[in-house]
């Protein structure tokens, strides 16, 4: 299978096709892909959704897929390598916590993004102002960036709830999801918080999540913290005392600890 590479941390691309060219692929980037206008199928992950105007999906590196077009489509990508999910670049890369949500929140890779009228007309605005900075993208990365962001805030408001009363998988993507959101305030992942939020008991859901994820509930919380924690560190943009007080850390020392464990 292709695998399509990226080594500018941003890039606009635009085009309008009434035939897709490329081949079943993946790549080593996130891309945030804006349907202008037209319509057909859009294949991921062997799963096919129906696309049209106005739609967006975002992808993730391991996501494999291709469209198949009904009739002419304008596309518009924006494509971002993982500098920018690590902070790495300067200070006005912040925040990130939106977007850290949306990349890591399984449901939104798998279809595309139904928005409300209103917000349809926000994300066709901010759309067409990346395009007009197409040309000049590097001279204009951080409005780009402050564009992602934007839209980051958008399409979480648009995902499906996060509140009980799913089964099966829908359920576990559901706590998945859950935890990504308030991996910033500890208390919010308590375990008698969850099973109320979830409306079930304590003796339940550590049991009913090790079972279905294949790792404790406790655990799992632990490494996704540890994972952002770690991108801060990495970055170089971040004190101790600013990541303690990010992620509801008592103090500096706290943060030493949980990395050494």
């Amino acid at each position: 299978m292709k695998r399509y590479r990226q080594f500018e941390p941003i890039l606009i691309s635009a085009f309008e096709v009434e035939q897709w060219h490329h081949p079943v692929h993946t790549h080593n980037h996130y891309e945030l892909i804006y349907i202008k206008n037209g319509s057909g199928i859009h294949h991921i992950n062997q799963l096919a959704v129906i696309y049209e105007q106005g739609d967006i999906f975002l992808l993730g590196p391991a996501e494999e897929h291709y469209f198949e077009i009904e009739h002419k489509t304008r596309f518009i990508y924006l494509k971002f390598t993982d500098l920018y999910m690590r902070g790495s670049h300067d200070a006005w890369l912040h925040p990130v916590k939106e977007l850290e949500y949306l990349v890591h929140n399984r449901e939104s890779h798998l279809s595309g993004f139904k928005l409300t009228l209103h917000d349809q007309l926000l994300a066709a605005q901010i759309f067409n102002l990346i395009e007009l900075m197409k040309a000049e993208t590097s001279l204009n990365e951080r409005l780009v960036w402050q564009q992602l962001i934007s839209l980051s805030v958008i399409l979480k408001r648009n995902l499906p709830g996060t509140a009980a009363g799913e089964t099966g998988e829908n359920k576990m993507e559901a706590m998945f999801s859950y935890i990504h959101e308030n991996i910033y305030t500890p208390d919010k992942l308590k375990s008698e918080v969850m099973a109320a939020n979830f409306n079930t008991t304590i003796n339940y859901i550590g049991p009913y999540f090790k079972r279905n994820a294949g790792t404790s509930l406790r655990a799992y919380i632990k490494n996704y913290r540890h994972t952002l924690i770690r991108k801060r560190m990495q970055a170089g943009n971040y004190s101790l005392k600013q990541i303690a007080a990010e992620f509801g850390l008592t103090d500096e020392s706290h943060v030493h600890k949980l990395m050494k464990q």
